[in-house]
């Protein structure tokens, strides 16, 4: 039977709902939803509600669960999801971390013009599909031997520029140096050790991409300068992807550890995708220190695609990387669980907050910040689709108090995969996007198809609430001018 979600959930106001603890016997805190009046219609066509709610009673649950306007159906959690659990009593759940552990977003920024770029653009788009190996089951031009594979486990993107695949600059301006304490490969099992072996440095598939994009608008000038943004015209190059097939094995070997032991802890959920155990339990470390892995796995890969999308602009414009100003802007993670102190109840409080396709959004101030930024507020970078726009923010004040310094990933899906692709079928949509002014280069037909605007709700309406309700201010908006997929 289909929930009448109108008649369930409460407007609180232009920008969030409620989902009532009294919606399902068990729930701990209820849900809250960010989306406009426009949007919430279809977010109550799908089947993401009925997760928010289920991930309230989640053991040790604070203030509410949340939800982003990006959200949509996903594994355990919503994606678009949002949940901290107190860490002396409360649970860690893989689902609320996903299968791409530390899937994230890389913003560079060049000194390069879109009509500097533009007669060079599909020469360029062709040498980055070259160069960064994309696609399922890509293998990239490192093998990792195993001690080298535990390095990248413990160091992430910093053996990567120990390595040469950077400069110490990046890692500067990355969420966690681009390396998180806690992580032990002794919590990896072989599996995800076999799959991660070839894998660095390259991009994947399905949403997974690297655009090179133009400023289209400058909303916040001054934040925009101290983040290395101009004003429109200006060519910046975006990578958005995770741990691959790494990460995803080891969500994987714990979602079945988890499964196999929640009784034991005396733990019940409604879905058995939210399989969780305490934090604190043996079970829970174990997860915690092989996510870390994974995610360092991650940064160091998006680490390595920069290195190589820059070696990639030399070859075509001719200068040194470092002349055309392609300077990182900021790296941050969308799929991970963090240890951070929040305010609940008037008490300074340590928590695990589960990000499920939900990005930090520190604002001014936050010693998490890297200094350079600390007294303007942390990057945020949140793709759209690869025909209309992604953004480029800033932490905003209310995002501490209401969603424990969080704001949405992306645009969102409104169409699954298999349904875009019926909806498109006889349509040529690189040649779409090439009237666009889009270059695209892909591993076929299917793999544009799947990542069609029209699988996405609008990145404008998106962010908009985000902006709106304070969780993250829009600095610039970026129009994509060449796309590369798996």
């Amino acid at each position: 039977m289909t929930q009448d979600w109108g008649k369930v959930l409460r407007k609180l106001d232009a920008n969030r709902w409620e989902i009532p603890k009294s919606y399902k016997p068990g729930m701990r805190v209820p849900g809250i939803v960010y989306a406009s009046e426009k949007m919430i219609e279809s977010v109550m066509a799908g089947r993401a509600l009925e997760q928010v709610a289920n991930v309230a009673f989640l053991p040790g649950i604070v203030k509410a669960s949340l939800a982003m306007p990006d959200i949509h159906w996903g594994y355990g959690f919503a994606i678009g999801g949002v949940a901290a659990t107190r860490v002396e009593d409360g649970v860690i759940s893989p689902g609320g971390v996903g299968f791409d552990i530390n899937c994230g977003v890389r913003l560079l920024r060049t000194d390069l013009t879109e009509v500097e770029v533009r007669p060079l653009l599909r020469k360029l788009v062709d040498r980055l599909y070259e160069d960064v190996p994309s696609g399922l089951g890509s293998a990239g031009a490192i093998r990792l031997t195993p001690a080298q594979g535990e390095e990248v486990m413990r160091e992430g993107a910093r053996w990567s520029v120990r390595h040469g695949y950077g400069v110490p600059e990046d890692l500067e301006v990355t969420e966690e140096g681009g390396c998180i304490a806690g992580a032990d490969p002794a919590a990896v099992g072989p599996k995800p050790r076999q799959r991660g072996a070839d894998q660095l440095g390259t991009l994947g598939s399905g949403n997974h991409f690297l655009e090179v994009q133009v400023v289209d608008d400058v909303v916040n000038p001054a934040i925009a300068k101290a983040f290395g943004i101009s004003g429109p015209g200006q060519v910046v190059v975006m990578v958005h992807c995770g741990s691959r097939g790494f990460g995803h094995q080891v969500c994987d070997d714990y979602v079945r550890i988890m499964d196999d032991t929640m009784a034991i802890y005396g733990i019940s959920v409604p879905d058995r995708q939210l399989a969780c155990v305490p934090t604190l339990s043996e079970e829970g470390q174990q997860y915690l220190k092989a996510m870390r892995c994974a995610a360092n796995f991650a940064w160091a890969n998006r680490q390595c695609i920069a290195h190589w999308t820059r070696l990639a602009f030399e070859k075509v414009f001719g200068r040194p990387w470092q002349e055309m100003g392609m300077h990182q802007v900021y790296d941050v993670a969308h799929n991970i669980a963090k240890m951070e102190t929040h305010q609940v109840d008037g008490k300074r409080v340590q928590l695990c907050v589960h990000r499920k396709g939900a990005t930090r959004a520190f604002p001014a101030g936050h010693p998490d910040i890297p200094a350079r930024y600390r007294a303007i507020g942390q990057p945020v970078t949140i793709p759209g689709d690869m025909g209309r726009a992604s953004y480029l923010c800033v932490g905003g004040e209310r995002s501490l108090e209401d969603t424990f310094g969080t704001t949405c990933h992306g645009a969102g899906r409104i169409e699954s995969r298999a349904e875009a692709k019926r909806l498109l079928k006889g349509r040529d949509i690189r040649e779409e996007l090439a009237e666009q002014g889009i270059v695209a280069r892909a591993g076929g037909w299917a793999s544009l198809a799947e990542e069609a605007s029209l699988a996405y709700k609008d990145v404008d309406e998106v962010v908009g609430v985000c902006h709106d309700a304070g969780l993250a201010r829009k600095v610039a908006r970026l129009r994509p001018l060449g796309v590369i997929k798996g």
